[in-house]
């Protein structure tokens, strides 16, 4: 075994060279979000609730993603250790297939059964019907996400950082502007409200796309050519599953089990709705920076392992989380610092403001357990291919815990919203223990590469 350990001073420029420009690329992110919510804000209360809850369905296609590339990642980075590039392709062929596969049916769930996907989040005849004509368009965008999103995830992969982030964030600045234009009808056009949030974020992911397939054509590390989409590698596709399936379903499960705190919300009346939507970016802005830090866990540590440095992976695992506890402070000390801006954010009701102001709380000391837990489970664990134990500690923690208190909470004991808010956000405090033991034990730590050279 290979016993280089990273000098302190390596790693940290090694880390900061990944993880700013994908913090960069989060905080666009958010911004968007941010945009989305000041600017539906003002149309209406009711333009912002029924935004927020039909953006649940992009969230969970962004889950799904997620998971795909996650698979992708942890494959990708190990052979980018051994410099196997032909066997990335294949890997980057396969999350593609099955990214187009799960981005059409949402497509046909959303472009063709919109009322039922609203019917999901909430019974209020009004929310629905705003929510409509939003889906129908947003969904065109879930065709052109398919491609770009797992090429972008590829080239993270390999070290392409700069690129995947300026490409995104060109992307989400575009649909910034376009935002504006359409929801006011600037330059003459006319004021689309929550219709044109979904057309500038359609025409943002095509543009996404075309700089992608442009990149396509001259990057040559790493080719993407439509034939990968058919070639099967039974082995890679094996190890593909056997890694991505539980990462994709930690992803799901975690996802949807987010989007039924909207359903417990939705239901909760359209003040806790408004108020949860602006609580949401809150948190975003407070985890950019962990997540930024999870994401670079998984190119470093993965390639090591892959170059078979095991002993550095321990220490740079190691600086990972210490990293990562004090992004999560200053994480909650911004969310504390930017409150007046969050309580003017939106043109929300006197009730709305009271919920937000308790809600920004809660997420203040959250978001230092959800900094942990992401960068120890979607970072740590799985630079080493070990994503099932992390799903099997999501799904239990939501599924068992979190949510079934939720609902318990809110209409068995019917208790006050904000109780039942800071109920369900207790999940992160609870599997954080058991996520420190499975670190200590570094039954994660394994080389999961074959040699096809």
């Amino acid at each position: 075994m290979n016993k280089v350990l990273t000098k302190p001073s390596t790693f940290y420029r090694d880390m900061f060279r990944l993880a700013l420009p994908i913090v960069f690329q989060n905080l666009i992110t958010t911004a968007v979000g941010s945009a989305d919510v000041i600017m539906l804000g003002w149309v209406s209360q009711t333009a912002l609730s029924a935004g927020s809850l039909a953006s649940q369905i992009m969230f969970i296609l962004n889950l799904v993603y997620s998971g795909i590339s996650s698979g992708i990642g942890m494959l990708a980075a190990q052979y980018w250790g051994k410099k196997d590039t032909k066997t990335i392709e294949k890997i980057m062929g396969i999350g593609m297939k099955i990214s187009i596969i799960v981005s059409f049916l949402f497509f046909v769930l959303a472009c063709f059964f919109p009322r039922l996907l609203m019917l999901i989040f909430t019974s209020e005849a009004e929310l629905i019907r705003t929510g409509i004509p939003y889906l129908r368009i947003v969904g065109i965008s879930y065709l052109f996400m398919s491609i770009s999103q797992v090429y972008l995830c590829t080239m993270r992969s390999i070290e392409r950082v700069m690129f995947a982030t300026l490409t995104n964030g060109s992307a989400l600045g575009l649909n910034i502007v376009l935002n504006a234009v359409f929801i006011f009808g600037w330059f003459g056009l006319p004021k689309m409200g929550i219709m044109g949030v979904a057309l500038a974020t359609t025409i943002a992911r095509f543009v996404e796309l075309t700089i992608c397939l442009l990149d396509a054509c001259w990057f040559q590390t790493i080719r993407f050519r439509p034939s990968l989409l058919f070639r099967h590698n039974k082995l890679l596709f094996q190890d593909f599953l056997q890694y991505s399936l539980p990462a994709f379903g930690n992803e799901v499960s975690w996802g949807v089990a987010f989007s039924m705190y909207s359903v417990i919300m939705g239901h909760l009346g359209n003040d806790v709705v408004a108020a949860n939507a602006v609580a949401v970016v809150a948190k975003n802005l407070g985890t950019v920076v962990c997540f930024g830090i999870a994401n670079a866990g998984t190119i470093l540590l993965g390639k090591a392992i892959g170059a078979g440095h095991m002993e550095g992976v321990k220490e740079d695992a190691s600086r990972f989380c210490k990293i990562t506890l004090l992004s999560g402070i200053a994480g909650g000390i911004l969310i504390f610092l930017l409150r007046p801006l969050f309580m003017n954010m939106a043109d929300l009701s006197t009730t709305a403001q009271g919920y937000l102001r308790i809600m920004l709380y809660i997420n203040m000391y959250s978001v230092i357990g959800q900094a942990m837990n992401s960068t120890v489970i979607c970072g740590i664990f799985r630079s080493g291919g070990d994503s099932r134990w992390g799903f099997i500690c999501d799904f239990i923690d939501m599924w068992f815990f979190a949510v079934p208190l939720g609902f318990i909470s809110a209409f068995v004991l019917k208790l006050p919203p904000m109780w039942v808010y800071f109920l369900i956000y207790l999940d992160e405090f609870v599997k954080l223990p058991f996520v420190y033991r499975h670190y200590k034990s570094y039954k994660w730590l394994k080389n999961i590469t074959r040699d096809f050279l």
